[in-house]
């Protein structure tokens, strides 16, 4: 049976009794469209295969070796992303967002500079502060595309990693192969490293086309890394597990110097990615057709409810950046939204100073929810 009608039929009253931060942030009257999670119910194989291990009392410690998780990784990432990955370069981590911190500890000294692309996902700014280093910005061109002439600025003046967010968020944009390409290509010749967090890779819009960044060349698989996990796809981030990606020898040694604790992911987490990566395809593919859809009727409900709007297409993910700088509403309009609408959405400016009268929306959700978050946010401007 296809689990489309599950994904479009969703009730409001089943999703607010969830308890994961989405759905108990706010007060009860408040619509949720804020962080990265899905509302869909889990894929089929997933739900099975942790239903196996509670009834089995299997929830110790995670032995992802034994589980699998490498080789599914890499079945995966060969059948939906065109990307040969040798399953002995596939390292588990807790998450996407400690392992860069991790990695930055080793990678480099304190006091050097990290460069990042606001706006950019916002827990980029606060990790590299926590370990001690510093943030270089460099912002994305017309809030599409990397500025190269920024980035080599960067590492010229002694910056030793960028933290490389594609597909990006907030912006749903997706990095063509030439902007990677050169991105490599100024790492090497700066012998700094690129860290590239690829959670978003696997929801890929049509027409656009996602390109691992160790994939790109030979300078990319020397300084590079990918961090990835099946959370955002597969709306499985409670469980714990994400993976590090390597190429080539040089990043394979600079895993291996990571603390024994980086790689403690969750077990429930190791069971549920090695089934989404195995068995979740065909799910995968009717999440990517409503998210396809429902990037559509975005445009459509903007566009009658609230024309001054603007929202550039999102190429991959659920999030939706919306410049509502025209509607008066200051520097966070998600505070107007939330206060006079009654929808949640996520403050633009805490993406960078590039984010100031934009929110982003999260439009993983059924059509009618969807247009629920739109109706709300027009009611705030007395629509």
């Amino acid at each position: 049976m296809s689990p489309r009608p599950a994904l479009t039929e969703l009730s409001l009253e089943r999703l607010a009794r969830r308890r994961h931060a989405k759905w108990s942030r706010y007060d009860g009257d408040v619509l949720p469209a804020w962080v990265a999670e899905m509302d869909y119910p889990l894929a089929a194989p997933v739900k099975d295969a942790l239903l196996e291990a509670i009834e089995l009392d299997d929830t110790g410690y995670a032995n992802p070796a034994a589980g699998g998780l490498g080789a599914a990784f890499a079945g995966f990432a060969g059948r939906r992303l065109g990307w040969a990955v040798d399953p002995a370069q596939v390292a588990p981590l807790n998450d996407v967002v400690d392992g860069i911190a991790q990695l930055l500890r080793v990678l480099t000294e304190p006091g050097d500079a990290v460069i990042i692309n606001p706006p950019v996902y916002h827990p980029f700014f606060s990790l590299i502060a926590e370990v001690g280093r510093a943030v270089v910005e460099a912002p994305l061109r017309d809030g599409r595309e990397l500025d190269l002439e920024a980035i080599e600025r960067g590492l010229a003046a002694g910056a030793r990693a960028l933290v490389l967010c594609n597909p990006h968020n907030p912006t749903g944009e997706v990095l063509r192969r030439d902007e990677l390409e050169a991105v490599a290509e100024l790492a090497a010749r700066h012998e700094a490293w690129v860290l590239a967090d690829e959670i978003h890779g696997p929801l890929v819009l049509a027409g656009a086309e996602h390109v691992a960044f160790t994939s790109v060349s030979d300078a990319a698989s020397e300084r590079g890394i990918v961090l990835t996990s099946a959370s955002k796809a597969f709306n499985v981030a409670g469980l714990k597990c994400a993976l590090a990606v390597t190429a080539g020898a040089p990043a394979r040694a600079a895993l291996e110097r990571l603390p024994a604790g980086a790689g403690h992911c969750g077990h429930l987490g190791v069971i549920a990615s090695v089934a989404a990566f195995e068995r979740g395809d065909a799910w995968l593919d009717a999440v990517l057709e409503l998210l396809d859809s429902n990037r559509d009727l975005l445009a459509e409900l903007l566009a009658e409810r609230l024309p001054e709007v603007r929202c550039a297409r999102p190429a991959a993910g659920y999030l939706a950046w919306l410049d509502c700088s025209a509607l008066g509403l200051g520097d966070d309009p998600a505070e107007a939204f939330l206060e006079r609408g009654r929808v949640a959405l996520s403050g633009g400016p805490q993406f960078g100073a590039q984010g100031r009268g934009f929110v982003r929306l999260n439009y993983a959700t059924s059509p009618a929810l969807l247009a629920d978050a739109v109706g709300r946010m027009a009611a705030t401007v007395g629509r």
